[in-house]
């Protein structure tokens, strides 16, 4: 059985050599086209005129595209059309594409984008959200949701404590920038190259820009260099402006952002501001809780509605909420809009709760894992979420303990509270935090997929599903499952790239699902080429379907056997259909938006991890010393690709929390917009000491494919665990009992500032 075991992502060999082909590999048609954008230079103003004389004079230059250029719809937006191509007389963001220029090359397009003459007012603009909080300024409507009766439960506790939480945003620095090569087709249709997660809304995106149907254009995309959400949305965008100038020159069109216009024209991680007044007794138990969350969305809606949504929905993290009312502002700012990023909300809710229980713990003088484990959601009891959904998987509780065990977590604890005595400069930390995080997407109609599967008469077999690979092994597992069905090797499985003429109307890669969606729709189709196959052979041989089984390659049936391939043969000679459709619908789930009120998650996936730091306390740097991590994945589909997931989902964790730190001028204008300014974590970060672990004997209670669980999105936000040991660490500097005000990321800046501030309290 293929599914299971460890296998090599699929395309490792090709990464390492250099001959993996992402979409900036592809060869080119004859008299490609090179594209850039013209963008604003201010952050909010009125565009009076845009003359592009100076740009069509500019060596090389072919053509330009402005809104006037656009034979449709001048929108990117999905759910909300709110995003203009190209910006027509109002200017919203320092970046925002006013135009595009086609030339030769690639360096004569982008110096031409620059030569434009503009005619611009400044207006005031709203860049942060305390600023857009104050001017009543967002992009949708505030929502609020409430259980119970946190404001009369308050009044009633006998604890009481308020505060604030600042949380940046995060860059997505996906290896491979945004890129598209748009090709005109002879019958007037359009075939697009992406490096999307969402082949079919791009598709959709450039129909509308075009004025064509859906079935005139086509949407490749074979792989990307990384994607964590920033592929979702944003691609269309530049999709939709290399297709205007393809239709309009008659020429094929490949548009690609270098790093800085990347950073500077998409959007990011939303950064959340939060406050909180929580109840609570003296145990620890949470007994009321009042939160108000806003983020900064930026200059348009894009997915800003379902993200603070899901931050909402993880505010609980792993903990039984009783009484809470959550309001959730989304603030219009003039900066970028933001979009998906790993986690999408959830990230964000997550770490104001483990906030306030860290200073419930402090407050307390208690050990936060016991204030944690105080509230934990129960296993028959305390078991139903804020917004009405019965956890029925819960193994947090026996996950938490197995890490504190195997990580000696209370030894060490111990040992740091030692050291601190003894160390005036350097200080160390520790904290244990959990992670509870639902899997589906909250808009029920994506939670669906298809695949195409074809055996040819040799016995090898095409498989076509609607999920994208972004590096994160989705190829190798889906291949694995129909291996599987199929009882064939691995090698005998061939996964193509992600086609919309293939499979249509399928849903982004996103919400931690491509495996879950995808992988149950490969499955269906397998199966039902099983059946035809396994009817044929009971008809030719004259056996019972209970006797074929397919295992290694071999057909058995009863005495008898064959290989697959002459079973393939032979029921290609008796005019059985060898390509099969597969199609998955998840479950279960439903949700009611006016009421708050559901089951948006088909299951939670869980995970826990121990960090100890260190903390420089004259310089402010910091260094993660150890981690151990137990993450539930179900029943694994591959465990080396899983533990690769954990791996990388919590350094990028950390690198949100820490070292990630995104900086606007006065002006609006993004300052760190390159790797010289914008710190991502490396290898070098990695903690000397580590065990990764899978938590075992676990399946997924829920009917997935083989029991397995998600493990796209969960990992990253047991990066939290960084955030909350350097806090512990800020703690030896000041009074115990003293709240932390640690602002993340959580630079040598932060901590810094952290530091005094707790020293002069500790003096006084």
């Amino acid at each position: 059985m293929a599914a299971g075991k460890s296998y090599p992502h699929d395309s490792a060999a090709l990464h390492v050599s250099g001959r993996a082909l992402y979409c900036d590999d592809i060869p080119l048609p004859a008299r490609t086209l090179h594209a850039a954008f013209g963008v604003s230079p201010i952050a909010h103003g009125l565009l009076h005129r845009l003359d592009l004389a100076p740009v069509l004079a500019m060596p090389g230059v072919i053509a330009t595209a402005g809104p006037a250029d656009i034979p449709g719809e001048n929108n990117y937006g999905s759910a909300v059309h709110d995003d203009p191509i190209f910006a027509a007389d109002r200017l919203e963001y320092a970046g925002q594409p006013l135009y595009a220029v086609a030339a030769e090359t690639m360096a004569q397009a982008r110096r031409a984008a620059r030569a434009a003459t503009l005619d611009l007012e400044t207006l005031p603009a709203i860049l942060d959200i305390r600023a857009a909080l104050a001017a009543q300024h967002f992009v949708l409507p505030t929502e609020r949701m409430q259980r119970g009766t946190p404001q009369q439960a308050l009044a009633q506790a006998p604890r009481r404590l308020q505060g604030s939480v600042v949380l940046g945003g995060q860059d997505h620095f996906y290896l491979e920038g945004q890129i598209a090569i748009a090709i005109p087709q002879d019958d007037g249709g359009m075939l697009v190259h992406s490096s999307t997660q969402h082949p079919s809304e791009v598709q959709g995106i450039v129909a509308q820009a075009l004025g064509l149907t859906a079935s005139q254009v086509t949407v490749i995309c074979r792989r990307m260099g990384g994607g964590f959400g920033g592929k979702e949305t944003q691609p269309a965008l530049v999709a939709a402006a290399a297709a205007v100038l393809a239709h309009k020159t008659g020429r094929p069109v490949k548009l690609r952002l270098d790093r800085d216009d990347d950073m500077v024209i998409t959007g990011k991680r939303h950064d959340f501001l939060s406050d909180y007044d929580v109840g609570f007794d003296d145990t620890g138990r949470i007994l009321a809780l009042e939160v108000m969350l806003a983020s900064r969305c930026g200059y348009s809606a894009d997915l800003s509605g379902p993200i603070n949504d899901r931050a909402v929905f993880h505010l609980d993290n792993a903990y039984f909420l009783e009484h809470v009312a959550v309001t959730s502002h989304r603030c219009k700012t003039h900066t970028v809009s933001n979009t998906a990023f790993r986690g999408f909300g959830g990230p964000q809710g997550m770490v104001v709760i483990e906030h306030l229980i860290d200073g419930i713990a402090r407050d307390l003088g208690m050990d936060p894992l016991d204030v944690r484990r105080r509230n934990f959601y129960g296993v028959t009891d305390r078991n139903v979420t804020h917004y009405g959904q019965t956890v029925e998987d819960n193994v947090i509780h026996g996950l938490v303990d197995q890490l504190e065990h195997s990580s000696q977590y209370r030894a060490r604890r111990c040992a740091v509270q030692a050291w601190n005595q003894s160390h005036a400069v350097i200080k160390r930390g520790i904290a244990l935090t959990p992670v509870k995080f639902g899997i589906s997407f909250t808009s029920t109609m994506f939670n669906q997929a298809g695949a195409l599967l074809q055996i040819y008469t040799d016995g090898s077999v095409l498989l076509n599903h609607g999920g994208t690979e972004m590096g994160q092994g989705l190829q190798v597992k889906v291949a694995q499952i129909v291996a599987t069905e199929l009882g064939l090797p691995l090698t005998a499985i061939r996964v193509t790239a992600t086609d919309t003429s293939k499979v249509p109307n399928t849903s982004a890669t996103a919400a931690s699902s491509g495996a879950d969606l995808n992988g149950m729709a490969a499955r269906a189709a397998a199966q039902t080429l099983r059946e035809r196959l396994t009817a044929h052979a009971c008809v030719r041989h004259g056996v019972s379907a209970e006797s074929v089984h397919f295992q290694a390659g071999l057909v058995r049936m009863g005495a008898q056997s064959c290989s697959f391939a002459e079973l393939v043969l032979d029921a290609y000679k008796a005019r059985i259909s060898l390509s099969a459709a597969g199609f998955y619908r998840t479950p279960k789930i439903h949700w009611d938006k006016s009421s708050w009120t559901g089951r948006p998650f088909y299951y939670f996936a869980y995970g826990a991890a121990v960090a100890e730091v260190a903390i420089d306390t004259l310089t402010g740097e910091s260094t993660l010393l150890q981690v151990d991590i137990l993450h539930d994945v179900g029943t694994s589909l591959n465990p080396a690709i899983d533990l690769g997931q954990i791996e990388g989902g919590f350094l990028q964790g950390v690198g949100w929390l820490t070292s990630e730190e995104l900086c606007w001028n006065e002006q609006g204008s993004l300052r760190s917009h390159s790797p010289s300014t914008y710190k991502i974590p490396t290898a070098r970060d990695w903690p000397a000491r580590s065990v990764v672990a899978l938590l075992e004997h676990s399946p997924n209670p829920e009917a997935t494919v083989y029991r397995s669980k998600a493990v796209g999105e969960p990992p990253l936000m047991l990066g939290i665990a960084v955030l909350h040991a350097l806090r512990d660490a800020c703690a030896a500097c000041g009074p115990a009992g003293a709240a932390i005000a640690l602002e993340a990321p959580a630079t040598p800046e932060s901590l810094l500032r952290t530091i005094t501030a707790l020293a002069r309290r500790h003096a006084v």
